[in-house]
């Protein structure tokens, strides 16, 4: 089985954490400080706070800049639930709004969901392609709101030459096995507020500040969210070939794209000449009239070894959302869902491997071009 996306750990990574089991410390120790700065290097931003998970990392984020009861954030439903669940946890309320076909929150339709409770725009970079940042931004200056960019896919990815990471007021990243590095889990915030900065360590390390020999205080309510020195370790050794896996994925993305361009019976969704994606997933979607066989198509390319996803069920259809919140619809959210279908794309294909997938997409999805879908 081809998975759409995995991780690849060299002899150097295992080195790296052999190292640190080998040594005195396994957690607060220097490693995890060596990897936040190299982090805060590579994109571009002051600060880098390290957490055990994304999860942790969006609550951390929300809760620094007091996000809590009664207020709302607006943000996507096409993501992972922890963007949004983070900030019911803290007694907020996630106001979805619709996307582009392209996976990314639509900006044109954020400035009507603004209400006096909202408290910030959280945004995600969808299969790593940047959102519409500057847009975003220019909305949240001008309401004096925050923008948390939920960037879990996209580490790596650039607009201009810019890293994502050193647009908003705080970046999460996701350091999850699949991703393009990892840790095993793990996640970070990147910032270029110190204030903030100093918050997100106290919040992840049960608010306490050491002071002199023994002594210790506890200023604020934190929790144990620290990253370990062995992940810590393993973090940076993958960091320094990020580039390297990133452009593995994008020389196969572009050989996807060649292969599948004006396709009848699906699209692609292109990334600007001015953008670079980390290529977190490969996204296909499928035409209207393939959405009642699209579960027949997704089980014949899994019996063919294709160890495809669908990213993501809307956020607001699942039972939770829908007993707290009620029923919800947004068009475009829908319509991506039905027809959204992840293959694989990632480090650790050769291109034969990339050839397979894509004869392979080809030959079961032309099946149906003589069901009379084909229009």
């Amino acid at each position: 089985m081809i998975p759409y996306s995995t991780q690849l750990i060299e002899e150097d990574d295992i080195a790296a954490v052999v190292d640190i089991l080998r040594s005195s410390h396994l957690t607060q120790g220097s490693k995890v400080e060596e990897l936040e700065e190299a982090i805060a290097h590579y994109v571009g931003a002051r600060y880098c706070v390290t957490f055990n998970s994304a999860t942790s990392a969006l609550l951390g984020a929300y809760a620094v800049c007091e996000i809590g009861e009664g207020d709302e954030i607006i943000t996507t439903p096409i993501s992972f639930v922890a963007t949004s669940n983070m900030a019911i946890a803290l007694g907020a309320k996630p106001v979805f709004c619709d996307i582009k076909m392209d996976g990314n929150i639509d900006g044109n339709l954020i400035e009507a969901l603004i209400t006096p409770h909202t408290k910030a725009i959280v945004p995600v970079d969808f299969a790593g392609k940047p959102v519409a940042i500057r847009t975003i931004n220019d909305i949240a200056k001008k309401h004096n709101l925050l923008v948390i960019d939920d960037a879990s896919h996209a580490l790596g990815s650039d607009i201009g030459h810019q890293k994502v990471g050193s647009f908003s007021d705080m970046t999460v990243f996701s350091f999850h096995a699949i991703k393009p590095i990892t840790t095993g889990e793990g996640g970070a915030v990147v910032t270029n507020n110190e204030e903030f900065a100093k918050k997100l360590k106290l919040f992840r390390s049960h608010g306490v500040v050491k002071k002199q020999l023994w002594n210790s205080d506890m200023v604020s309510l934190g929790h144990n969210f620290r990253l370990t020195e062995f992940a810590a370790a393993l973090g940076l050794s993958q960091l320094h070939k990020l580039d390297r896996f990133i452009n593995i994925r994008e020389t196969i993305a572009r050989y996807y794209d060649e292969r599948f361009e004006h396709h009848k019976l699906f699209n692609i969704i292109r990334i600007d000449i001015t953008e670079q994606s980390a290529r977190h997933l490969y996204v296909l979607l499928l035409n209207p009239e393939l959405h009642c066989v699209k579960e027949e198509i997704f089980t014949k390319l899994q019996e063919r070894g294709l160890g495809i996803q669908v990213h993501y069920k809307p956020i607001y259809q699942n039972s939770f959302y829908k007993e707290r919140f009620g029923e919800q619809r947004l068009a475009t959210a829908e319509l991506f869902y039905k027809s959204e279908l992840s293959i694989p794309c990632h480090q650790k294909m050769s291109m034969e491997d990339a050839k397979y997938v894509a004869d392979t997409v080809l030959e079961i999805v032309e099946k149906y071009a003589y069901r009379g879908y084909n229009v």
